[in-house]
Parts: C-alpha cells; structure tokens; sequence
C-alpha cells in the first residue's frame, strides 16, 4: 500500500550558489557519505542537489511535519548505481508511526534542474 509520493525540483546553479554562500549549509543537509564518493572526491553539485531534491520529496511523501532534520535522511548510492533512502531519528519516527515499511526513490538531473520522487510504501 502507498502511504505517500513526494517530487521536488531544484535548480542546479542555484542551488551551488547557496551552497557557496551559506557556510556549513553542506553539514545541515548532507552526511559525510553523501558529500563523498568512495574515492573522497566531493560530490558535484548536480549530485547534490538531486540529494536535496530527494529530501524535499521524502517530507512530502510523510505529510511534511515540522521537525524532521535533512540529516536523518540519507541518500546512498548502492552499488549498481540505484539511490536508497537510509532514514533514521526524527524520520524514522515519522515513517514508523504512519507505517511505512519501504523506500522507492528515483533522482535525476538534466538541462540545469535536479529532480526526485520518493515513494512511501507500507
């Protein structure tokens, strides 16, 4: 059963240009693995703003509730390339009490834009 959809959009340029301006956004939104590749590169900023697209779109997938922080919900990249959701804290206790059991979640960019969906399944 689908408890919730959610889809976000964000403007890649600006995007890295609050990222560049706002110092210490980067550690509000993001953990460390999803900042990195494996190899400890830094993510690009289309990468990143995918990832917070994603975010975007798993608060409205739970109803939008105040109180859930960007950092307990984590984007990883598995390795066939397929994104995961990885929820834990603030989310978790959101995603328990509506019942939601698994995520699906689909991120692209293109021509200047990130995009998301995130389905929440109970």
């Amino acid at each position: 059963m689908i408890i919730g959809v959610g889809i976000d959009v964000a403007e890649i340029d600006r995007f890295g240009v609050s990222m560049r301006r706002t110092p210490g956004m980067a550690e509000r939104l993001f953990v460390e693995r999803e900042l990195y590749l494996p190899s400890g590169e830094r993510r690009g900023t289309a990468s990143l703003a995918a990832r917070f697209a994603a975010k975007e779109a798993l608060a409205k997938a739970l109803g939008a509730p105040a109180g859930l922080l960007w950092t307990d919900a984590e984007v990883v990249t598995e390795d066939s390339g397929q994104p995961r959701l990885v929820v834990s804290g603030t989310v978790a206790a959101r995603a328990e009490l509506l019942g939601v059991r698994s995520w699906h979640v689909s991120l692209s960019h293109d021509a200047g834009v990130a995009s998301a969906v995130v389905i929440a399944e109970g």
